[in-house]
């Protein structure tokens, strides 16, 4: 591929990555997936998927209301074949009950690596990494 193709291919790329990113961290669901060709978060720490638009914004309307405050902050953006991947610390604040788990009032912040895949220049899955006894241990 021509440099110059791929330098396009990867700002477009990086250009959906933070439009996604800005949309959940503003708590807008709706955006948020309109960035995907076919909306699908895998949350490999949790063994959970969630496919198609109804299935992700549910997702990310629970974990608001959960953690009103939640939020990605960048830490390294790297460029891969058919991926953006992405270190972040997830932050937030549990407000809100969240799979049976009430309310503990704390917050946390969590090292995550995520993994943006591509099929040219549609985003197609979000693929988050995180150990959940890190956040376990900051709201218990």
């Amino acid at each position: 591929m021509p440099a110059g193709l791929e330098t396009d291919q990867r700002a477009r790329r990086a250009a959906a990555v933070d439009e996604l990113v800005r949309a959940i961290n503003e708590g807008d669901a709706s955006a948020a997936t309109a960035v995907f060709a076919h909306p699908r978060f895998e949350l490999v720490g949790l063994n959970r998927v969630y496919d198609g638009r109804e299935a992700v914004e549910q997702y990310l309307r629970d974990r608001r209301t959960a953690f009103p405050d939640q939020r990605y902050e960048l830490i390294s953006l790297h460029h891969a074949d058919d991926a953006v991947i992405a270190e972040f610390w997830l932050i937030g604040t549990h407000l809100g009950d969240v799979d049976a788990l009430p309310a503990s009032g704390r917050a946390f912040r969590c090292r995550m690596a995520t993994f943006f895949i591509f099929e040219g220049d549609r985003l197609v899955c979000q693929r988050l990494y995180f150990d959940v006894g890190t956040i376990a241990r900051q709201l218990a």
